[in-house]
C-alpha cells in the first residue's frame, strides 16, 4: 500500500500543482499588465496596418477641434453636430497637447489606452473573479481588433465597464459615469436606464439616479448656454434621425443578403456623414421603423428590468448586468446605424458579470454562452471590418455570409438576455406557487 507521501507525488497531484501554480502566475498583476501591454501593442500595430480605415474618424475629430481653436467655429456652439456636446472634451485633449495629425493620432490612442488601463485596474480588483474577467476583457478587445481604439467608443467601453463594476457599491458614482458617457455618445445611457430601473425605492432613485444624472446634465447644458450653443445642444437626436439604413446595420441584413441574387439593391456612399447606406424605398421604410422601434425597445426592456428587480430584489446585481446587456444589445439590433465599433459596448456587461459572479452552476449557465457568443461576434466583426470590408460592400458571398451570421448572433444574444430577464422576473412567482 503506497504511503501518503507517495500519493502526493502521483501524476494527477503533480498536474494539479502545476495548474495551481500557473493560475497563480496568470492571476498576478505583473502577468495581467504584460497581457495588457501585449494586447494594446498588437491593436495599435493593427491600427497602423489599416490606418485609413481605423484613424479616419480620429482625423475628423482633429479637424473639428482644430477648426474651433483656429477660427472659432465649434460643433454644437456654432452648428448642428452628430455627437453630444461632451464628445468635444476627449477630442480636444490631443489637440491641446500636439500640433500635427500623426501626433494627434498617437495621443488619441494613448488616451484610449489610459482609460482602458483604469478600467482594467478597477475590474481586476473586483471580487471574487476580477482577474479572470481581465483576461476575458483583453481577449475580447483583441478579437474585435483595432476599430474600437480609433473611435469614441474606445473611451465609452471603459466608462461602461467601470460603471457596471462599481454599481452595486457606488450606484450614484456609477450613474454619474454613465451620464458623463452618454453626453459623449448615447450608448452609456443604456446603463443609466438599467440603474434607474433597479433602484430599490423612491429615495434610492432620487439619491442614486436623479441627483447625479441631473447634476451632470446641468453642467453640460450650462456650458452649452455659456457658449451660445443652447439651440443645438439636443440636435444630435435630429442628426441621427436624418440618417438612412447603414449597410452594416442588423436591419440591413435582408437587403445585403438579397444582393447575392438581386443586383437592383444598391449601396451608396454618403459623403456628408461618411457611411455606406442601402438605397431604396424598402430600406427607407426599415430605417423609419427602426427610429420608432429603438426607443420603444429600450423602454420595454427597462420596464422588464424594473419588474424583475421588484420580484427578485435578492438578485438585483444579476438583473442590473443582464438588463444592461439587453439594453446595449437593443441599441445595436434596433439601430439603423451599424458601425463595427458599437460591438465594444457589449463586452463590459460580460466582463463585469465574470468579475462579480460566483462559481455557482446558475451563474455559469447565465453567462457562459453569452460570453462565448460575444467573443464570436467580436471576431466576426473584425473579419467584416477592416479585413473584408471591400468585399462586404461589393456583395461578395463569403463576406456577406459573415455579416449575416454576425447580425444573427447579435439578435440571438438580445433574445437570450430578454428571455433570461423574463425567467428571473417569473422565478419568484414560480417559487411561491411551489411553496
Amino acid at each position: 500500500m503506497p504511503s501518503p507521501s507517495d500519493q502526493s507525488t502521483t501524476p494527477n497531484a503533480v498536474g494539479q500543482d502545476i495548474l495551481r501554480s500557473a493560475t497563480r502566475v496568470l492571476s498576478s498583476w505583473p502577468a495581467l499588465w504584460v497581457a495588457f501591454a501585449l494586447a494594446h501593442g498588437w491593436i495599435i500595430l493593427q491600427t497602423w496596418v489599416f490606418e485609413a480605415q481605423i484613424l479616419g474618424d480620429v482625423n475628423l475629430y482633429e479637424w473639428w477641434v482644430r477648426n474651433g481653436m483656429d477660427v472659432g467655429w465649434w460643433p454644437v456652439f456654432n452648428y448642428d453636430w452628430v455627437y453630444p456636446l461632451g464628445a468635444l472634451g476627449p477630442m480636444l485633449i490631443p489637440a491641446l497637447l500636439t500640433e500635427s495629425t500623426p501626433a494627434y493620432d498617437w495621443v488619441w490612442m494613448g488616451l484610449v489606452t489610459a482609460a482602458n488601463a483604469v478600467a482594467v485596474a478597477v475590474l481586476g480588483r473586483a471580487r471574487p473573479r476580477g482577474r479572470a474577467a481581465v483576461w476575458f476583457w483583453l481577449f475580447f478587445l483583441v478579437m474585435l481588433g483595432p476599430i474600437w481604439i480609433g473611435r469614441l467608443d474606445g473611451l465609452l467601453a471603459p466608462i461602461i465597464l467601470v460603471a457596471l463594476v462599481i454599481a452595486a457599491r457606488r450606484p450614484a458614482l456609477a450613474m454619474t459615469l454613465a451620464t458623463v458617457g452618454a453626453w459623449i455618445k448615447i450608448a452609456p445611457g443604456a446603463v443609466a436606464l438599467a440603474l434607474a430601473a433597479t433602484a430599490s425605492n423612491a429615495r434610492a432613485f432620487v439619491r442614486n439616479v436623479v441627483l447625479p444624472g441631473a447634476a451632470v446634465c446641468a453642467v453640460v447644458i450650462g456650458i452649452a448656454f455659456a457658449g451660445g450653443g443652447q439651440d443645438n445642444v439636443l440636435d444630435v437626436f435630429g442628426e441621427q434621425g436624418d440618417r438612412q439604413l447603414q449597410v452594416e446595420a442588423v436591419g440591413a441584413t435582408p437587403f445585403t443578403v438579397a444582393r447575392l441574387w438581386d443586383p437592383s439593391i444598391q449601396v451608396e456612399y454618403d459623403d456628408v456623414i461618411y457611411t455606406y447606406e442601402v438605397l431604396g424605398d424598402g430600406a427607407d421604410a426599415v430605417a423609419q421603423a427602426l427610429d420608432v422601434a429603438l426607443p420603444v425597445a429600450a423602454l420595454l426592456i427597462a420596464a422588464l428590468i424594473w419588474l424583475a428587480a421588484r420580484r427578485r430584489p435578492d438578485r438585483v446585481g444579476d438583473i442590473l448586468l443582464i438588463g444592461a446587456a439587453a439594453e446595449l444589445l437593443a441599441l445595436i439590433v434596433f439601430n439603423k446605424v451599424g458601425s463595427p465599433q458599437f460591438i465594444a459596448w457589449i463586452g463590459p456587461p460580460i466582463a463585469a458579470a465574470i468579475a462579480l459572479g460566483t462559481r455557482s452552476q446558475g451563474t455559469r449557465r447565465t453567462w457562459f454562452v453569452p460570453a462565448l457568443g460575444t467573443l464570436v461576434v467580436a471576431r466576426l466583426t473584425m473579419e467584416i471590418y477592416p479585413l473584408k470590408y471591400g468585399e462586404f460592400l461589393g456583395g461578395w458571398p463569403l463576406a456577406t455570409s459573415i455579416g449575416a451570421l454576425r447580425n444573427a448572433l447579435l439578435v440571438a444574444l438580445l433574445v437570450g438576455a430578454v428571455v433570461r430577464l423574463v425567467q428571473v422576473a417569473l422565478s419568484r412567482q414560480v417559487a411561491s406557487r411551489a411553496g
